[in-house]
């Protein structure tokens, strides 16, 4: 199997502050992962510059154009309650976030790859059409599957969220659409707030697994194989994107599953074979949380190995 990775230097950028948990050391890490020998055969692209035609199919002008203005010269901005914060590096990161994630589809469409990995920074689920939330500008996963869509002529989207938070925005960009699929496995309860089971969407197309706190493999991969792959394939999504957060491994300090590098490889691989059967095996996906750099490098390096059919 080919697989691309799209990153970008302008990704490190990005700096919320001393002491933040969503660091370029994070994006350091992952790279460094990936560039052990064993994923030789990966094939490497710089994440284009993103356009505002694509953040504006999710996002809100209004919006957009805030986010443009408080883009410091210097020092921070604060685009939420204190989370959130911008640098003078954060506009092109979250640019080049939104991107690698076109890209990746664009990739895909063309058979350019079976799938892309984009190894960006910051996480984008849980920014909603109008506002910060959770350390996310831009929703880059909704944005990828919209793109698909009005770039492509792609019907049928699914995203998958294995982030220990629930990707409320997400959801929420998907929740009135019957051809779009969002799910999400996450800790419950926990930020946001949201994911309940009940929380279904307009044709049952959002699927919300809430774990308990310590919940480990057994659980994780048990309600996973039982809800929300049989949905998806239900879905029969034409295109599948993957919110890979690592925030749920079992080192990751702010997160409370305890998943192994083992459930990332596992998970990544029932995906890839719902992506095989209706998605002519297109999957783009897109990193999302992992605050434990060990736990956040060992579940990239396990996820991109199950992408790379390893």
């Amino acid at each position: 199997m080919t697989t691309l990775i799209y990153t970008h230097s302008a990704c490190l950028d990005h700096r919320p502050g001393p002491h933040h948990p969503e660091s370029p050391e994070r994006l350091q890490a992952v790279l460094q992962a990936l560039k052990a020998p064993e994923f030789a055969d990966l094939c490497w692209r710089d994440a284009p510059m993103g356009t505002f035609e694509q953040v504006l199919l999710v996002h809100t002008p209004d919006y957009v154009e805030n986010v443009k203005s408080l883009s410091p010269v210097s020092g921070y901005r604060a685009l939420d309650a204190g989370d959130t914060i911008m640098s003078p590096g954060t506009l092109q990161a979250v640019m080049r976030c939104v991107g690698a994630a076109c890209a990746g589809v664009d990739a895909v469409l063309a058979n350019e790859a079976d799938n892309v990995f984009c190894a960006t920074r910051p996480c984008g689920h849980h920014a909603e059409a109008d506002r910060a939330m959770g350390f996310c500008v831009f929703n880059q996963a909704a944005i990828a599957a919209l793109h698909a869509r009005h770039q492509h002529g792609v019907k049928r989207v699914a995203v998958v969220d294995f982030d220990v938070h629930h990707g409320n925005g997400t959801q929420h960009a998907f929740f009135g659409d019957p051809d779009l699929f969002y799910g999400s496995c996450h800790q419950s309860p926990f930020y946001p707030g949201t994911g309940e089971q009940q929380e279904s969407g307009v044709a049952n197309n959002i699927v919300n697994i809430p774990l308990p706190q310590g919940c480990g493999s057994a659980m994780f991969r048990a309600r996973m194989a039982d809800e929300m792959l049989p949905a998806l394939r239900r879905f029969s999504p034409e295109l599948l994107i993957i919110s890979a957060g690592f925030d749920a491994h079992h080192l990751d300090p702010l997160g409370g599953l305890r998943f192994t590098d083992d459930d990332y490889h596992w998970i990544t691989r029932e995906l890839m074979k719902v992506a095989e059967e209706s998605a002519g095996r297109r999957v783009v996906s897109i990193l999302e949380g992992g605050y434990s750099l060990e736990g956040l490098a060992s579940g990239t390096a396990a996820h991109v190995r199950a992408l790379m059919g390893r």
